[in-house]
């Protein structure tokens, strides 16, 4: 089995990978991984999808809205950033978007006038810090330790001691589970009018299932009209969730709703 994370070789995604496999290939993009596994030509796929401090990343659930794949575990991680260059004199910091918002604090107030430049992933910038003594990268401190042109000037500069990042491994559909102890739903109803919000989240709360994550994103088809992300405390199997899964889908009966389905949380800390 050969799982495609987010490269190059030192993201976290690339932790959370090694967490389910030791082959590994990387791509530049979330949907190019998403499309990849869908595609089959890879079994696993690893994305961010939640962090503690910025929220959800916008390009895995759009992603998720678009391809047919499968939800088939949780991988929760912290998130320990260090600040990476060769020297203090340096002029801008790359990384990721996502880490750069997690140490606006830090950055703010250590380096108010350094530049901050949005890159692919906080290994890339990483990267950018050890050829160029002009560049820092934020990233986990073992980064440094590939080569030996980097220093860790600061560690903990996250502005949440408390910072982690849920990832879902990805696979083809077909792999899709219904047994778990969670699930994710993706639900588009193609319809706008007062109280939809409420009549979708009814058939949860009727049924005692813990809702853990909802959220809303552009539909893209026109202003105002959006895809609905739902997580809970329950697996497709149950009962209950057949039962709340029909009354979404009547609710949705213009658009559509998407299984990524069920699947355990794993913790793991590096």
């Amino acid at each position: 089995m050969t799982t495609v994370t987010l490269g190059p070789e030192g993201t976290y995604s690339h932790r959370a990978a090694q967490a389910i496999d030791d082959e590994i290939d990387f791509r530049q993009s979330v949907t190019s991984i998403v499309d990849a596994v869908a595609s089959g030509e890879y079994d696993r796929g690893i994305i961010a999808i939640e962090n503690s401090i910025e929220g959800s990343v916008t390009e895995s659930l759009d992603a998720l809205a678009e391809y047919d794949v499968a939800v088939v575990r949780e991988i929760v991680t912290p998130v320990n950033h260090a600040l990476l260059a060769q020297t203090e004199e340096f002029e801008t910091v790359a990384s990721h978007s996502q880490a750069l918002a997690q140490c606006r604090t830090f950055l703010e107030r250590e380096y108010p006038d350094a530049a901050l430049e949005a890159v692919a992933s906080t290994a890339q910038g990483v990267d950018f810090a050890r050829e160029d003594p002009t560049i820092a990268g934020i990233g986990h401190p073992r980064n440094a330790e590939r080569g030996d042109r980097l220093e860790v000037l600061a560690e903990d500069i996250q502005d949440q001691d408390s910072n982690a990042t849920r990832f879902f491994a990805i696979a083809p559909a077909e792999d899709r589970s219904s047994g778990g102890g969670k699930t994710s739903l993706v639900v588009y109803p193609n319809a706008n009018y007062p109280g939809l919000l409420l009549e979708l989240l009814e058939p949860f709360a009727e049924r005692d299932i813990n809702l853990t994550r909802v959220e809303s994103r552009p539909s893209g088809q026109r202003l105002g009209d959006y895809v609905f992300h739902v997580d809970f405390e329950a697996g497709l199997y149950e009962s209950r969730t057949v039962d709340a899964i029909e009354d979404v889908e009547e609710l949705a009966e213009n658009g559509w709703v998407r299984r990524l389905g069920s699947y355990d949380t794993e913790h793991v800390v590096d």
